[in-house]
């Protein structure tokens, strides 16, 4: 059992999502101490990148704002390195196949293993577009965590029960992060199927903006993530560093609290 699939044993998880370098370095180090004080049980850390197909206009902006302000992988992995003997909670590294490709697959699962990093997520890389890459993560522990969304076949869930690891990412609408609408109104159908075909954990994701959703959704499954709702925050309070991370923590308790 790895470090991320251990998480699900104890509660239900609260996996926040933030923009490393939003809107800086510096501040993602406390927001990472914060998220943790105030109950996140994994903690998602998104890598900045020009074209984020998956990423509604909340988190565009917060890499926007991460890339101007210098931000590249290899620094947020040398961020994690240096406060990872500080911190508890699993970190994952959420981002585009691109930023790994550029940074060289082999040198960044060499660097996130001495940074300290649990896990992936690359929403445009199906697990057979680089099988070498998922099953190189698996034998160095760390977890290639891989995405469902409600329209997915009943064989390709089985697949990605197979296929994932520590948790499977369900994506509760189709659309984009950060999506008003959110989260698919079938939820309990949706995560049933899943179960039916999945023994990993499930955490669900896209369009939870707050208290009041996260509850009616936790029920169903192990884990939520939230990112668009924390990331406004941040930009709200870019200007009042103690205010923004008040706020996050307040938000990450009332969230822990619900579910």
């Amino acid at each position: 059992m790895n470090e991320i699939e251990n998480v699900f044993k104890k509660n239900k998880a609260l996996i926040p999502y933030i923009c490393a370098g939003d809107p800086d370095l510096n501040i993602t180090k406390d927001l990472i101490f914060t998220l943790e004080k105030g109950g996140a049980d994994i903690i998602e850390l998104g890598i900045p990148f020009s074209d984020p197909l998956a990423d509604g206009p909340v988190i565009q902006e917060a890499g926007q704002r991460a890339l101007k302000a210098g931000t590249t992988l290899k620094k947020i992995i040398s961020m994690v390195k240096s406060i990872r003997n500080k911190v508890n909670t699993p970190l994952v590294l959420m981002g585009y196949y691109n930023s790994i490709s550029k940074y060289g697959k082999d040198k960044f699962i060499d660097d996130i293993v001495n940074a300290g990093i649990s896990g992936v997520i690359i929403p445009d890389l199906p697990y057979e577009e680089d099988k070498q890459f998922y099953q190189k993560l698996k034998k160095v522990n760390i977890s290639g965590i891989l995405l469902a969304a409600p329209n997915t076949s009943e064989s390709r869930l089985e697949f990605l029960g197979k296929k994932s690891s520590g948790f499977l990412y369900c994506v509760s609408l189709l659309g984009v992060t950060g999506d008003k609408k959110g989260p698919y109104q079938k939820i309990e159908e949706y995560i049933k199927k899943v179960r039916s075909r999945v023994d990993l954990p499930l955490a669900l994701g896209f369009g939870i903006s707050g208290s009041q959703k996260a509850k009616k959704v936790s029920k169903f499954v192990d884990g939520i993530i939230i990112g668009s709702a924390i990331i406004e925050i941040i930009k709200d309070n870019s200007d009042n560093k103690n205010k923004m991370l008040k706020e996050v923590t307040d938000f990450a308790k009332n969230i822990k609290s619900v579910i």
